[in-house]
Order: C-alpha cells, then structure tokens, then sequence
C-alpha cells in the first residue's frame, strides 16, 4: 500500500511515516494542500491522509478540488483535531471517505487505512448523474437507462449544468454565460442546441427528460 501524508504539522508527519514504515506502508508527505495536489497528479496513492487546518489551501478545500477538478478517486481519511458535527459535516461533503480525531492511536490508523484500500477507489467521482442520465466527466460518456448517446462539446456543457442543478431551473442566461462566456451568440442558437440535446437523450424513449419552463429557463425532470 502507498499513502500520502498531508499536514503542515513536520512532527506529526514523522511520527506517522515512521509507523508506516514499520508496517510495511510506503509513504510521501506534503505540507499543504497545493503540494498534495501536484503529488496526486504525478504519482498514485490507495489511500491519502489528510489535515483540515493547513496553511495555503486547507484540507476540505483541496478535498473538493480533487473530487471536483482532478476527479480524484482515491480514499482519503481526514485526521483533524476539529471534532464539531459540522467539521465532520464538512469533512464527508467535501469528498472525504473517514474522519479521524487527534490525538489517535496509530493501530486505529493503520485498521482504518488497510479499511480504505480493501474498499478500493470510489466509483462516484467525476458522475453527474440524475433520474436515468449519466454524464461521465472524464470519459464524456453519457448514458440514459444505460443507453449511450452521443453528444457534442457544447450539448455536454449544457447537460453537465442542467444535470449540476436538477432538478431546479437553469436560466438561459446561466447557460450562455457557462457555454459562451462574453461571446454570446443570438438566442436562436441556445434554442437550437436545446433542441438538438432535447431530441438526442428522448430518442427511443417515450417520456421527455428536458423541460422548457417559458420565460425563465430549462431543467431536467425525473
């Protein structure tokens, strides 16, 4: 097994690597978040320890980007010595898989991180998903009922947003600012991409999964 260590505490990383080590564990270390991300990105890891409070980028804000960004799916226990309901809260909605308090047994550590590998990465990372449509970010893969369909960049974009919002109302102001940007084009080509995604995830099905709601935007329905 190889873990990563991140905290910015150098005492508290030596005495965890030394165990580690003793275990048979091979183990790396950061000291901040921005460090953590830029290992995870170059090298693999089955499970990453990580700190709340950490100087540059804290420990559930570098849990989000590699959950959200970097599509990160690799087990990541959180060792803090924040113990409110709502750090623990903040801890498993950020993507974290384990919560540990400080100070702690280092047997209870090692238990939970072979816990962690046994279990394996998670297959919920970077899938949007909602009633019968996925959208695969890494892949690009969309599916409904397990039907493949393909998409273009732009229709993707568009049900990526829809998909992040569901089932609420996406404006059409939201959708050209999050497709285009400053460079928006004429209404009639947001309609015609609507349409073209409309038709796309409908075929061979007898319901519509795409919702015009007039004069405020579209949404997607179970």
């Amino acid at each position: 097994m190889k873990v990563l260590i991140v905290d910015d505490n150098h005492d508290v990383i030596e005495t965890i690597m030394d165990y580690l080590t003793l275990e048979g564990i091979i183990a790396d270390c950061a000291y901040h978040g921005e460090s953590a991300i830029n290992l995870i990105q170059q090298n693999h890891y089955d499970v990453i320890i990580m700190d709340i409070m950490m100087p540059k980028l804290d420990g559930i804000n570098t849990v989000k980007k590699l959950r959200e960004e970097i599509y990160c799916n690799t087990p990541i226990i959180f060792l803090t010595a924040k113990d409110s309901l709502q750090d623990k809260i903040d801890s498993f909605t950020s993507g974290g898989d384990d919560f540990l308090n400080k100070p702690f047994a280092m047997e209870e550590l090692c238990l939970r991180l072979h816990s962690l590998h046994n279990r394996g990465p998670r297959l919920d990372v970077g899938i949007l998903h909602f009633s019968d449509i996925s959208l695969n970010l890494q892949t690009h893969q969309v599916t409904r009922a397990g039907k493949e369909i393909k998409l273009s960049k732009i229709q993707r974009t568009i049900l990526s947003l829809l998909l992040k919002h569901a089932p609420a109302i996406v404006s059409k102001e939201q959708l050209v600012d999050t497709v285009w940007g400053d460079d928006a084009p004429s209404s009639d080509s947001l309609r015609s991409h609507i349409y073209s995604l409309r038709s796309a995830l409908d075929k061979g099905f007898s319901d519509s999964k795409l919702e015009t709601i007039h004069g405020q935007g579209y949404r997607l329905i179970p």
